[in-house]
């Protein structure tokens, strides 16, 4: 079957993502891309692998956009600056793609290798900051668990506007940081 000029895998997952970050995860369905595309259903089969491989592809997208910043967030920092700025790349990925972010969220299939090697690349990143502390192993391994559920539910809370008081979110997310850097002293010092 012949393939619409100008629709891609890459073109189709973009619009995916432009979709879920602007209506919500719960957007994606593929009447809604052949929609977008002006084309049928069964069309954009030559380009994904049905909803089950968008929602994969998705998920690539997003752990490769959050690894590539939260890389760059921590270039030429240490300690205290390198988590901090690795806590505010985080949270500002979450609020400018939150559909791409939540479609990232399952860790990937065992045969996913594409996947787990950008895992272990934002495992690697988070891994390096924390080695200034002294930790490694499982130490280590616990302390980038702890970050990731803190800075994801803060986010996630965020953008479902889940805080109605009317206080300055940036502060609360400082304290957050802030709690979680004197988690990481302690730990040091236990090391």
């Amino acid at each position: 079957m012949p393939r619409r000029a100008g629709l891609d895998p890459q073109v189709v997952v973009q619009a995916a993502a432009e979709l879920v970050d602007r209506e919500g995860i719960e957007a994606l369905t593929l009447a809604a891309l052949a929609a977008h595309f002006k084309v049928a259903v069964p069309s954009l089969y030559n380009h994904i692998g049905g909803l089950p491989g968008l929602q994969q592809q998705l998920g690539l997208l997003g752990r490769r956009q959050l690894t590539h910043q939260l890389g760059r967030s921590v270039m030429g920092k240490a300690g205290d600056d390198a988590v901090i700025a690795m806590a505010e790349a985080y949270r500002a990925y979450v609020k400018e793609h939150p559909g791409v972010y939540a479609a990232s969220l399952r860790a990937s299939a065992p045969d996913d290798a594409e996947s787990r090697a950008v895992e272990a690349e934002a495992v690697e990143v988070s891994l390096k900051v924390l080695a200034y502390y002294g930790l490694h192993d499982e130490n280590a391994i616990h302390m980038v668990r702890v970050f990731r559920s803190m800075i994801h539910g803060f986010a996630s809370l965020e953008v479902a506007g889940g805080f109605g008081l009317p206080l300055a979110l940036d502060e609360s997310f400082r304290l957050l940081v802030q709690s979680y850097l004197q988690a990481l002293s302690a730990q040091a010092a236990r090391a």
